[in-house]
């Protein structure tokens, strides 16, 4: 088996709610998404196609490389399955791998228990065959196997990623309540904003957001901060191939002359900790980092100019707690006011997963785009802030 170069399904997996602009960023990458569902999108592809996936996407979670799809009512015809897969064409009898599984069969009652009687398999073939058997365990770092199991259908994958996608790689200090580096992309997929006018960010935390930004207007792409992938522990990986698509990404990477990108949080940490993820992102040239309130931010005035789509950006809290609700609900007052008088012409959005207090920014949002952060149901409301001009030609 030449697992490289043979053609099969592909699963790329995200976050609940991500999958549209998951999709826009695999046909982007000249891919023909064949489905997509509320937590992934599936395509034909090889696992060469897989390198270029996982150093691409922005949005992803896994990028999963079927191997086969079979039957099993129960665990037992789960092992018998496998035990017959040429296991020793895929993994290297002197490495290291895991096992990773989705599933929902009436016979188990805890997926541990199939997550072992795939590594027996993978183990009891390769003492069969060659006398030896590679060493396994929880870690994600080397080769990753994904089953997933429903009733009675069973199909086993490569995880070509290993560890999650979802994480870029620069946020060494995540600070307070971070925003997942995926959904924060996805978010900014979802705007209006042209990555060429000024992106302001107040309440920015430990920066996700502001950083994200940077990265997709200079077209910095995820595999330029990491260097380990599932993929790169299979038998038939050479560097190679690796190498090929990470010189892509760099000479992807463009300069954005002008480019301002504003950064403020009332908490000097949170500041900090936004630079010192910026310097890694290699981002910090473009982004204006400010203590202080708000309110206090800085607003260029919006020239008006025809395709400029300058954008304010927040992400408040949404407060879980009867008493910082009602704090919260002043705040969110300020920001609809600080909207009204201090960013007219300008694309406003607010990311909360409250959306009672959404009410109190007294703005109608002329679009809401649906998320999810964790298990919370999130909105990032669009508000056009029409100046003066604006109003009177519309």
């Amino acid at each position: 088996m030449q697992v490289f170069s043979t053609t099969s399904r592909i699963i790329i997996t995200c976050s609940n709610r991500l999958s549209p602009w998951l999709q826009l960023e695999v046909a982007e990458l000249g891919f023909k998404p064949e489905r997509v569902f509320k937590t992934g999108v599936e395509l034909k592809g090889t696992l060469a196609d897989c390198i270029k996936l996982n150093l691409n996407l922005r949005c992803a979670s896994q990028v999963l490389f079927s191997l086969q799809e079979f039957s099993a009512d129960n665990a037992d015809q789960l092992y018998d399955a496998l035990i017959e897969f040429p296991w020793e064409e895929v993994l290297d009898v002197r490495g290291y791998f895991s096992i990773s599984s989705n599933v929902s069969n009436d016979t188990i009652n805890n997926s541990l228990f199939a997550n072992v009687k795939v590594k027996d398999a993978i183990v009891d073939r390769f003492r069969n065959k060659t006398g030896e058997r590679p060493d396994s365990g929880p870690m994600l770092d080397k080769t990753v196997i994904h089953l997933y199991w429903k009733e009675s259908l069973a199909e086993i994958f490569i995880d070509t990623s290993g560890e999650t996608l979802s994480k870029h790689g620069y946020r060494k200090i995540p600070g307070k309540a971070p925003m997942l580096e995926s959904l924060a992309a996805a978010t900014l997929l979802g705007t209006k904003w042209d990555r060429r006018s000024a992106f302001i960010n107040p309440m920015c935390g430990s920066g996700t957001v502001a950083i994200e930004a940077a990265l997709l207007a200079t077209k910095r792409k995820p595999g330029l901060l990491r260097f380990n992938y599932a993929f790169m522990h299979l038998v038939g990986y050479t560097e190679e191939m690796y190498q090929a698509e990470f010189k892509k990404l760099e000479q992807q990477v463009i300069d954005v002359p002008g480019l301002k990108i504003t950064a403020t949080d009332i908490s000097e940490d949170a500041v900090n900790i936004s630079k010192v993820n910026a310097g890694i992102a290699g981002v910090e040239e473009y982004i204006e980092f400010e203590v202080c309130d708000f309110e206090e931010t800085n607003i260029p005035e919006a020239i008006g100019a025809e395709g400029e789509t300058g954008v304010v950006y927040f992400n408040p809290e949404y407060g879980d707690r009867l008493g910082v609700e009602a704090e919260l609900e002043v705040t969110y007052k300020r920001v609809g006011d600080f909207l009204k008088k201090k960013c007219k012409g300008y694309f406003g959005y607010i990311f909360t997963g409250n959306l009672e207090l959404a009410k109190k920014i007294g703005l109608k949002p002329n679009r809401r785009i649906e998320f999810y952060t964790s298990k919370i149901d999130c909105r990032l409301l669009e508000y056009e802030l029409y100046s003066g001009t604006k109003r009177a030609d519309k």
